[in-house]
């Protein structure tokens, strides 16, 4: 897991006037909140930030926060953007604790599709997710989850319940029982392809 830390200073001037004060200066107003302490405000360097935002792996990764000589040991929870600058608006970040579980959506890497015979025999791969909804520790907490789809045909379908999830790793979902196994990713018969077409692509690829 990459780490990732900010240097905050704590925020007196709140408000709209405030806030955009602080963006014209390069600096972003943020929030921390969560676990025992009260919710602080506090400001943050806004190229910091928008650098870091870069790395996909900082939206599942605990981010220390230092204010002073405090440390929060953080996830981000919510970030607002401009609607059309590259610019970040505001940043809450939510304190963690190492002994309580947490739910946060990690993203899925496809690996293989390329390499699929599905795909290779015309077929069209669908992703129906690309993130899955996962409890554990914050110290378990993945950057990903990978799910090899270089063996899926025609008509083959992988559901949460097939991905490998790492130890102390579970899925939200697949807790409230099998009725929420959802399709992951699926191949099917592009459109136009006839199921003759279907299977003579198939035996062309046997026999290669």
């Amino acid at each position: 897991m990459n780490t990732f830390t900010f240097t905050a200073q704590t925020r007196e001037d709140l408000g709209k006037g405030a806030s955009r004060r602080l963006r014209h200066a390069d600096s972003i107003p943020a929030i921390i909140y969560g676990g025992e302490l009260d919710p602080q405000a506090v400001t943050l360097n806004h190229n910091d930030v928008l650098k870091s935002l870069e790395h996909e792996s900082i939206y599942t990764s605990i981010v220390t926060v230092k204010v002073g000589d405090t440390e929060h040991k953080t996830i981000i929870r919510d970030i607002q953007r401009h609607s059309h600058k590259p610019k970040v608006l505001h940043v809450d970040f939510q304190r963690i604790s190492q002994t309580e579980k947490i739910h946060m959506p990690v993203p899925i890497h496809f690996i293989g599709g390329e390499n699929a015979p599905g795909v290779k025999t015309g077929g069209q791969m669908t992703h129906n997710m690309n993130e899955i909804e996962v409890s554990c520790l914050a110290k378990d907490l993945p950057s990903y989850i990978e799910l090899d789809v270089s063996t899926l045909e025609i008509g083959d379908t992988l559901h949460i319940s097939d991905l490998q999830l790492p130890e102390g790793v579970s899925s939200v979902a697949l807790a409230h029982g099998e009725d929420y196994d959802q399709p992951v990713v699926a191949i099917n018969k592009s459109r136009g392809m006839s199921d003759d077409d279907s299977e003579s692509s198939e035996e062309e690829t046997e026999e290669s």
